[in-house]
């Protein structure tokens, strides 16, 4: 039993209230004292002294003593008294969880487990008892826990004046230059505007400018002329489909469920569909907060299309993988919060808040009760339709007026057509009614004339017909509200040993004294909602300006975008954070009114060149007296390639799934029925959990089963392979290849026509003269290689070869 007690207090810490803070147990009788000292202590010092005695306290566990057992070790109190299913030690014994069992070698006889559990329900009665104080192993300092910088609501600083700040227009470049002035660092001037516009036109949409929006920028020579470059992009259409990718990432998107059943998301796509819409819309932020949330729960009066949409956005609370295969119910059902909590508290809170299931958290002012008391809230949410193998996640509703009425139409028809044959059949058997005293025939309908038999067969086929065309009602991936219930602590995160119920709240850390009551009919994820986005929560807006920063600068003013507590770094620039944070709850909640802004600074303008003293002072840019040079992402890259050769397909939204809402979909042994053949935008192309498309996974696609606001880059040989060998890289070259040889012009004019897609900049003129010498070696070794009338195919693969240089460089994929 000694080694794996350390399991059992190393997970799970016990809360203790006031009241068992002292102990104060009744005398035990002395029968009582006889059976412990008789049966218990003897079983206790055969297997657990060894490790948890007087010499040795694994995991600071000691057993061989009253206090001891009362305190527990890392993990809280081994034995609850007279609570025999809140006993760690009780649990372990038994072998109900797989994690925890001990002894470990061999499990106890059932007498022995019977006596142990006899002696906590007892009240675990002890020479000692009565007599024994019992203090809390840990008590979390709330009132410290508050003093974090991000646990503080944001005050909106004034903005630096003096010196080079006075000329400075955008407060962004006030609060940056004031630092650079005090490192004594003469940031880089303006990119040229070739470089400008294309790293504008990638950041909003994803897409490489088109030398007609080039030209157009550089024609302009107003003041306003890159504000309006930056008004056209966030107008596009295509913004949402960029920026919407950045939020899935938040949100753990994917087409398929993952882990043991990899069975469709038939219907995740609306959700994708229902961010890039908001993000379009420039929908406030804290209302697409709400939605997520508890769109459910929204008051959309008679508007049936704004209840819908409502309803498919909280797919945010079901997109997550899930063992739908679980045999325990109850653990299938926990884990789920868990996933729901652990995903809010990082994409909206930037926090951990999954590290306290089994504990207090280790770092963070976040206690295991906070946490249940969080868990409350989504156990009272309807997450699962059922919980029986293979489990199936809730879908809603979200048919439209009409087709009710076409469904309840076709249904009638049904309904007539069955009358219909139920009122032949009685006149044709009224017809052939048998003598008084006959039993009726079992084969009576084969004694029916042939014209009746006829007659209902065709009625039948039809029947047969309209119920294999009932019209299927549109359904999202979803939550409600279920059964209203707050939730036990889970000693060690485990169901199998529940301590004290918590009602369902808030962390304390982040309340007042007083914290929001929660309704008792409701699960209360409105009023969580509504709290995470008032003006005055520390944590909301700030995370968000953050991300937004960090998606437009390649790294967040809060380097652990995700994670805000005490293990996170601190910002860079607290009061450009918290002036950003402030100014975005001003304006709305508005994302683009944050882009203009950002984008409008000379931080974001500045070249991407070097300078050596800021280099040796600054290496990493922390101070942005540079615009950092960053590798496009997965998704960019391709559809980049897309654009550049012609073949992009910018039809907006729907469902790119070649199977039906729940089929299975892929696993490693006998099925994969993924397609990626498709020339879409990538945030269209369907994501497979365990199967994700190849050049995705290449390039440092996010995991799709786990929230990632910071995607990392690496540079790999294969990346370059790819490039080079693909045929998805080869086809789309050989578009652009074609594209360039059907357009009108000298060799050089193409040339330049290449460079301007793929670069947004015209060629050198040795550029220019090394790819016309290119061209020709090319297509001489060809011809040598080919007969006359081949001629013409090796003018193609030259140019393919050149178009596939030129796409297979860094200046391609980078953004300068």
């Amino acid at each position: 039993m000694a080694t794996s007690l350390a399991i059992l207090v190393s997970v799970g810490t016990a809360v203790l209230s006031a009241d068992e803070t002292q102990q104060k147990v009744n005398r035990p009788n002395a029968e009582q004292i006889r059976f412990f000292e008789n049966t218990i202590r003897p079983l206790l010092a055969t297997y657990c002294y060894d490790c948890h005695g007087a010499d040795v306290q694994e995991s600071e566990l000691r057993l061989d003593t009253l206090a001891g057992i009362l305190t527990g070790g890392k993990g809280g109190a081994s034995v609850k008294p007279g609570k025999p299913k809140q006993s760690l030690l009780v649990t372990a014994i038994g072998y109900r969880d797989n994690e925890l069992q001990m002894p470990p070698d061999e499990k106890l006889s059932d007498r022995q487990i019977a006596d142990l559990t006899r002696w906590v329900e007892m009240g675990a009665p002890h020479p000692d008892s009565g007599t024994v104080k019992v203090a809390p192993r840990t008590t979390l300092d709330i009132a410290k826990g508050r003093t974090h910088w991000a646990f503080q609501a944001p005050s909106k600083p004034k903005v630096p004046r003096g010196g080079p700040a006075d000329s400075i227009k955008n407060p962004v470049d006030a609060f940056l230059s004031a630092a650079l002035t005090e490192q004594e660092l003469q940031p880089l001037g303006p990119a040229d505007k070739r470089t400008l516009i294309r790293r504008a036109t990638f950041d909003l949409i994803g897409l490489p400018p088109t030398p007609v929006e080039i030209d157009a920028f550089l024609a302009d020579e107003s003041d306003d002329a890159f504000g309006r470059v930056v008004d056209r992009l966030l107008d596009s259409p295509h913004y949402g489909e960029r920026w919407g990718r950045h939020w899935l990432d938040i949100a753990r998107y994917a087409d398929s469920n993952g882990l043991d059943e990899n069975v469709a998301h038939g219907n995740a796509w609306r959700y994708r569909d229902y961010v890039v819409g908001s993000l379009n819309q420039d929908k406030p932020y804290d209302e697409f907060v709400v939605e997520q949330l508890a769109g459910d729960q929204l008051d959309s009066g008679t508007d049936v299309s704004l209840r819908n949409e409502r309803l498919i956005a909280t797919g945010f609370l079901a997109l997550g993988p899930k063992v739908l295969a679980e045999v325990d119910e109850a653990k299938m059902e926990m884990d789920i919060i868990d996933e729901q909590v652990d995903t809010i508290g990082r994409s909206l809170m930037g926090l951990t808040l999954g590290c306290a299931r089994c504990h207090d958290h280790k770092f963070d002012p976040i206690g295991q009760d906070d946490y249940y008391g969080l868990a409350g809230i989504f156990k009272s949410t309807r997450t699962m339709e059922s919980f029986k193998k293979v489990a199936k996640w809730q879908e809603n509703l979200i048919a439209l007026p009409e087709e009710l009425a076409r469904k309840e139409k076709h249904e009638q028809r049904i309904s007539e057509k069955k009358s219909q044959i139920e009122d032949r059949i009685a006149m044709a058997k009224d017809a052939l009614a048998p003598p008084a005293g006959e039993t009726v025939p079992q084969d009576l309908e084969k004694r029916f004339p042939q014209e009746t038999q006829d007659e209902l067969k065709q009625l039948r086929d039809e029947l047969k017909k309209l119920e294999k065309s009932v019209p299927v009602l549109p359904t999202a991936m979803g939550v409600v509200d279920g059964d209203i219930a707050d939730a036990a602590m889970h000693l060690r995160g485990s169901h199998l040993t529940l301590g004290d119920v918590v009602p369902r709240r808030f962390p304390r850390v982040l309340c007042s004294d007083t914290p929001p009551s929660l309704p008792s009919k409701s699960s209360g994820r409105l009023e969580y909602a509504r709290w995470l986005t008032a003006p005055g929560h520390p944590l909301t807006a700030r995370v968000m300006v953050n991300r937004i920063w960090r998606w437009h600068f390649g790294k967040g003013l809060v380097s652990t975008v995700d994670n805000f507590g005490l293990q996170g770094q601190p910002p860079t620039h607290p009061k450009l954070l918290d002036w950003l944070a402030v100014r975005f709850v001003e304006e709305g909640w508005s994302i683009k009114a944050m882009h203009r802004l950002i984008m409008q600074s000379a931080a974001y303008q500045r070249s991407s060149g070097f300078d050596s003293h800021c280099s040796k002072v600054d290496p990493v840019n922390q101070l942005y007296w540079r615009f950092d040079v960053r590798r496009l992402e997965a998704e960019t890259i391709r559809d980049a390639l897309l654009a550049t050769s012609g073949t992009l397909d910018r039809t907006l939204g729907g469902n790119l799934l070649a199977v039906k809402n729940r089929d299975y979909l892929f696993d490693h042994t006998s099925q994969d029925k993924s397609s990626y053949d498709i020339r879409r935008r990538s945030i269209y192309v369907p994501v497979i959990r365990n199967h994700l498309y190849d050049m995705f996974q290449l390039f440092d696609y996010t995991d799709a089963s786990v929230l990632n606001g910071n995607r990392n880059t690496s540079t790999i040989a294969p990346q370059a392979l790819f490039l080079m060998n693909s045929k998805l890289v080869i086809d789309l070259t050989t578009a652009m290849a074609n594209r360039l040889l059907d357009a009108d012009g000298t060799r050089k004019e193409r040339v330049t026509q290449l460079f301007l897609e793929a670069y947004g900049r015209p060629p050198t003129e040795d550029e220019s003269t090394r790819a016309d010498l290119f061209l020709t070696q090319f297509m001489e070794l060809t011809a040598q290689e080919k007969s006359s009338q081949d001629n013409a195919g090796g003018t193609q693969q030259a140019w393919q070869a050149l178009c596939q240089s030129v796409i297979s460089s860094s200046e391609f994929i980078y953004v300068r």
